[in-house]
């Protein structure tokens, strides 16, 4: 690949902070796509200097938050790619002004293109298949449709997760059916290289992604489904719902996992 990817800093909330794919070993607890995408680019890399990796996301951040503390540090570390996904804790709140805040998001994406760095952006999960989160679908098509314009204008590269049907299944979803499985993330990072792959190979594009195989989904008795139901109501949902009500965050105590430049071949398998 060429040299945009020599520096790479990942932004944005739980889903590049990588809540769901636990490892104990790193740090918050988990491992994540943009680990899993930076490891990829170091396999890749082309030259000896290799890639540098820094990971600044936080989960339950909000957009303005995201922009408000990540978007400098971001910059000082003179980056050639970053990925950013910035809103969806926003579109599940009460009240929203997804004009107002994709316009701000608009110009920090335009602040770090204007730096040089290439710019990595998603459009949002059409979670249709959810009967909790498949209400924010008409949100989350507006966001996707000024994220689209905000790409267009700033030149900036989409990921469009809207149409990774794949995720329709649940077993690249987490035990918590917020945040995707190890099997999502490790999807994801293999849907954000192909991306980048096929951006920078002009005339030479990879073929169609293939996702994953999976076998044949197990049958679950009703009365165990209803189970794991009131389980997750009890144990994910409602702890969530607290804490919009409180004003708390999961990632209130939490410090960016990779907050300067390391080599992603360090980080182990």
């Amino acid at each position: 690949m060429t040299d945009f990817t020599t520096r790479y800093v990942a932004l944005g909330d739980s889903f590049t902070e990588g809540v769901g794919d636990v490892d104990p070993t790193r740090p918050n607890g988990v491992r994540g796509w943009a680990d899993r995408f930076a490891a990829l680019l170091a396999q890749d890399a082309v030259d000896d200097g290799g890639v540098g990796y820094a990971n600044l996301a936080i989960r339950g951040r909000k957009m303005r938050g995201i922009l408000a503390e990540q978007i400098e540090p971001a910059l000082a570390l003179k980056p050639t790619l970053v990925s950013i996904y910035a809103g969806a804790n926003d579109i599940l709140r009460p009240k929203i002004d997804i004009d107002a805040l994709l316009a701000d998001y608009g110009r920090a994406v335009a602040r770090l293109r204007d730096s040089g760095a290439q710019v990595l952006l998603f459009t949002g999960f059409d979670a249709r298949s959810s009967k909790v989160f498949g209400a924010m679908r008409g949100r989350t098509a507006i966001y996707n449709e000024l994220v689209r314009g905000i790409a267009e204008d700033h030149g900036a590269i989409v990921v469009d997760y809207w149409r990774f049907a794949e995720y329709n299944d649940w077993r690249l979803w987490g035990v918590d059916r917020m945040h995707m499985s190890t099997l999502g993330h490790q999807n994801m990072a293999e849907r954000v290289f192909h991306r980048l792959r096929g951006v920078q190979t002009p005339g030479a594009e990879p073929g169609p992604f293939t996702p994953p195989l999976l076998p044949a989904a197990p049958v679950v008795p009703r009365a165990e489904a209803l189970k794991a139901n009131a389980a997750w109501t009890r144990d994910e949902a409602m702890p969530w719902i607290k804490r919009r009500l409180t004003g708390t965050s999961s990632g209130d105590s939490l410090s960016p996992r990779y907050p300067v430049l390391v080599d992603p071949r360090s980080l182990g398998d």
